[in-house]
């Protein structure tokens, strides 16, 4: 196993490691440094607010006037005004098409959509780089590599490049909904559970840790989730860390170019629920909300798993019920059949499949080392109760029923979700012990973890 050092890097430490952000900004009035930190980064070149109807009066003309006083030349803004407004490629051509019209560097305001749709529509268009003014703690996504976009009815991560500078205005930020800030906390959570999956993977030679990653993302992980009532009622000394922490999660994906550092098998549940079309009320559930609720199950799930005596587990059995390759195509087909990622589901399974021997070897590894092994994943994540205390203080939801899904669904997201990713999570770990469904027999059964209330 990696020897992970639990130093924590400074914010100017961790910007140093990102490859493509140089420049961030973090302060109450700092959208009034849009103007010099844009004249420095992009000497020279026009900008050009995008932004949607409620962040261009809140910070975009702000962002203008800045812009203005520094002796930048603006292009017209670009206003994204349609109600449905959604990380989706339709809208990046709304935005890449009047950037091909003009040179102008971007300069997003907003918070994840608005900076996805500007992220890859800049990369299309040739842009040396964009600047994004974050308008609320709401995800990790601003300083990450790459941009989540819903395409042919999967969500799907582009690669790009992160933005050239960031701007996130405390003052702002703190007057943000807050229900935009509980998705950012529990997006920043879900960092606690993809970090035991990384343990897990590194534990079992399949991916190792990066130390340098590792510690941007959780050397302060820990502070910055300290608050949940404050980030909730705006305290400036809660929001401060939180927009850190999520600035954080993007510089270690920058470094690594790969989202493991801030994404485990809570990420893949949001993802399944996106590419299922899943709505609640008419909408889809934030990204926050979605993660945090998957990071309890995935919680939840490790418990139960930690209770298992897998020091004894019997491998001979485990490799025997091991599908071969085009078993293992046939099932997921069948599982899939009628959505329109079924192509996705299977290329995914197919790329993390392994064969009986390799499948015995790593069991065998397990076997051998899962006192210490559980010991490393225990001190990484706090009980399942803590966690939901946490998300409840801070306003997020921490049962299925408040994002619209049932106990019956969340049930077989499990299943789903091994399915569409082919990272290594503890989805890995309990299907290949097959112990997943004798998990889930426990953990949804009357006074299990995941049962939900009793009936009345």
């Amino acid at each position: 196993m990696t020897n992970v050092a639990h130093g924590a890097p400074t914010l100017a430490e961790a910007l140093a490691s990102a490859r493509e952000t140089r420049a961030l900004v973090v302060g109450a009035g700092a959208l009034r440094e849009t103007g010099a930190v844009f004249r420095a980064q992009f000497p020279g070149a026009r900008a050009v607010i995008v932004a949607d109807s409620h962040t261009m009066p809140l910070a975009g003309r702000g962002a203008a006037e800045s812009l203005a006083s520094a002796g930048v030349g603006l292009e017209p803004p670009l206003v994204l005004a349609d109600p449905a407004l959604y990380a989706e490629m339709r809208f990046v051509d709304q935005v890449e098409s009047p950037l091909r019209a003009h040179s102008a560097i971007p300069v997003a305001v907003g918070a994840g959509t608005v900076n996805d749709l500007v992220k890859l529509a800049a990369h299309r268009t040739g842009r040396e780089g964009y600047l994004c003014v974050a308008t609320a703690a709401s995800m990790d996504g601003y300083t990450a590599f790459g941009a989540s976009i819903t395409h042919e009815g999967a969500k799907q991560t582009f690669n790009c490049p992160a933005p050239r500078a960031v701007i996130a205005d405390l003052d702002l930020i703190r007057r943000a909904p807050p229900e935009m800030t509980a998705s950012g906390y529990a997006d920043l959570q879900a960092k606690i559970t993809a970090g035991a999956d990384w343990i897990l993977a590194d534990a079992l030679g399949v991916e190792p840790i990066d130390p340098r990653a590792w510690a941007i993302v959780q050397g302060r992980l820990g502070d910055a989730l300290a608050d949940p009532a404050g980030a909730r009622a705006g305290a400036e000394s809660a929001i401060g860390p939180l927009v850190e922490g999520l600035m954080l999660g993007g510089f270690a994906m920058q470094w690594t170019k790969s989202s493991r550092p801030a994404s485990g098998a809570e990420h893949q549940f949001s993802h399944l629920w996106d590419m299922e079309h899943h709505t609640h009320r008419g909408e889809a559930p934030a990204h926050g909300f979605k993660v945090g609720v998957a990071t309890l199950a995935i919680a939840a799930l490790y418990e139960e798993l930690f209770r298992r005596p897998l020091d004894h587990l019997d491998v001979g059995r485990c490799v025997a019920h091991w599908p071969e390759a085009a078993e293992a195509d046939r099932q997921v087909r069948a599982l899939f059949a009628g959505t329109d990622f079924i192509g996705t589901a299977a290329t995914e399974t197919q790329a993390k499949q392994v064969s009986r021997a390799e499948l015995q070897a790593q069991l065998e590894h397990l076997r051998a080392h899962w006192p210490a092994i559980r010991a490393r994943l225990r001190d990484q994540l706090p009980p399942l109760a803590e966690l939901t205390r946490r998300l409840a203080l801070v306003g997020a939801p921490t049962t299925p029923e408040q994002i619209g899904l049932t106990r019956a669904r969340l049930r077989t997201s499990f299943r789903r979700a091994y399915h569409i990713r082919r990272r290594f999570t503890v989805l890995d770990l309990a299907v290949r012990t097959g112990l997943l469904e004798p998990a889930l027999e426990s953990l949804f059964a009357p006074g299990g973890a995941l049962a939900g209330p009793a009936s009345p």
